[in-house]
């Protein structure tokens, strides 16, 4: 019996092994160390020669790898907008894994119509039209760059060019946008399109939001016979939304292609306080929002949906003999990047089926109001500044006293193991950002931040470098 058969004759006793490890990390998340920010390397070692087998494999993962692992599904990881799991979702992914679906194309499986069918829930969910066709990708960066290569094509076709079969050539494309994520410029770089090459719009005072009178006059200005706008529903660090109504009015006006970065701001759609935040984002023409993020399903698993399928297909379409399997559903390879695809609806597809509308409305107002309350305990502190109002779910704050350094102070905070934050800048300030996009996390988890920040003002020293 060879090794792979080995493994597979005791898988069922593996997988109870690991079944009941992945219970208890769960279950221990609340009192495990939030990061560890000090993890050694693994134990350095060649390749064998002949393998350890898996049972002997997990015991290396349990002593090498499981000690040193971050608790960033737990209830107090404040870092980035990082959410857990929901237990729909775990489940959900460890079947991906078992039943290890590709898909590229329908045909063969399910699997293309459970992606549908996710879509159309997350359509319902968000209120979106249902024109939007969508595909479920890795993240915003992966959806980020769909919107820029569907961008750059519908740009290339309004000056009778096929970018996408015939390269740039003479092609004239603006970019404008005013607050941008990282991953959106790095989608540009990647697309051709030029990170440094945007039109950078002036913000609304004191916001992270687009001047709409700035665009206007800048788009009218703008000769290039293309023209893209990057429009935000939520900047990553003081959650402002830009006016998507006018915005789109303004693409609309000058021909240009409007797409919306609302990774996890879109969500503010399931609050009846919030939903008109991002009034006009149906008026869009492509959109970027992530799972991973206040859906609360595992990594890696990002959202992005537009208007135009057929510049979407023209985008990313392959042609292969061998890939030619018929009519019917869309190929979803023809859809996005990869060609090889994991069945990374599924958990999207279990915890939308398990929790509904109601059930992420609800993790949406509960993680809104846990980050109001840390912002109104900082705001009464001595110690700590409130930098920008609390609006949706990101805590922007600071050491209050002059000569506190924001960097001791952060680290400080994460040292603790108690909680994970991560830094920020706002008005050309530096910061500690707290995003709050977890359904494991609760008040008790904000009085114990509070008091843990008592804790970690950090002593006069270094001057802030600003």
């Amino acid at each position: 019996m060879n090794p792979f058969e080995s493994d597979f004759a005791a898988l069922p006793q593996l997988a109870e092994q690991v079944s009941r490890w992945c219970s208890t990390f769960q279950q221990t998340l609340p009192t495990r160390a939030v990061a560890c920010l000090d993890a050694p390397p693994p134990p350095s070692q060649a390749l064998p020669e002949h393998g350890v087998g898996a049972a002997r494999a997990f015991a290396a993962f349990q002593h090498d790898v499981a000690p040193f692992l971050s608790a960033s599904c737990g209830p107090r990881y404040l870092g980035f907008v990082t959410g857990g799991s929901t237990p729909a979702a775990l489940l959900a992914d460890w079947l991906v894994a078992a039943t290890d679906q590709n898909v590229a194309g329908a045909g063969d499986s399910i699997s293309s119509d459970i992606e549908l069918q996710a879509l159309a829930w997350l359509r319902q969910l968000l209120d979106l039209p249902e024109d939007f066709a969508g595909i479920v990708t890795t993240g915003a960066t992966a959806s980020n760059l769909l919107g820029a290569l569907c961008a750059r094509q519908f740009a290339g076709l309004r000056q009778g060019r096929d970018i996408v079969r015939d390269g740039f050539g003479h092609a004239e494309i603006a970019v404008f946008a005013a607050t941008p994520h990282a991953s959106m410029l790095k989608a540009l770089g990647f697309a051709g399109l030029g990170r440094h090459a945007v039109h950078t719009i002036a913000c609304l005072p004191g916001s992270e939001a687009m001047d709409v009178t700035a665009l206007a006059l800048a788009l009218a200005l703008n000769r290039a016979p293309g023209k893209i706008v990057i429009a935000s529903a939520g900047t990553v660090t003081g959650t402002d939304f830009d006016d998507l109504s006018a915005v789109s009015a303004l693409c609309r006006q000058h021909q240009a292609w409007l797409h919306v970065d609302g990774a996890f701001g879109l969500f503010a759609r399931l609050s009846p306080s919030r939903h008109d935040w991002t009034l006009g984002v149906e008026l869009a023409d492509s959109i970027t929002c992530d799972g991973h993020k206040w859906l609360n399903v595992p990594y890696d698993c990002g959202l992005f949906f537009t208007r135009h399928p057929q510049i979407l297909q023209q985008s990313c379409s392959v042609a292969a003999p061998y890939l030619d399997i018929g009519p019917g559903l869309p190929a979803f390879m023809d859809r996005g990047i990869e060609n090889s695809r994991r069945f990374r609806a599924l958990p999207l597809w279990m915890s939308l089926l398990a929790y509904g509308r109601q059930g992420y409305a609800q993790l949406v107002e509960d993680n809104c109001s846990q980050a109001l309350a840390l912002a109104q305990w900082i705001a009464q502190s001595a110690d700590y500044e409130l930098l920008a109002p609390c609006r949706l779910n990101v805590v922007v704050f600071r050491p209050r006293a002059p000569g506190q350094e924001v960097k001791s102070c952060l680290q400080r905070i994460n040292q603790s193991g108690q909680v994970f934050m991560t830094p920020g800048q706002w008005q050309g300030r530096e910061a500690i950002r707290a995003a709050f996009s977890n359904w494991r996390t609760t008040q008790d988890d904000v009085r114990q931040v509070c008091a843990l920040l008592e804790t970690c003002v950090p002593f006069p020293g270094a001057v802030d470098s600003e």
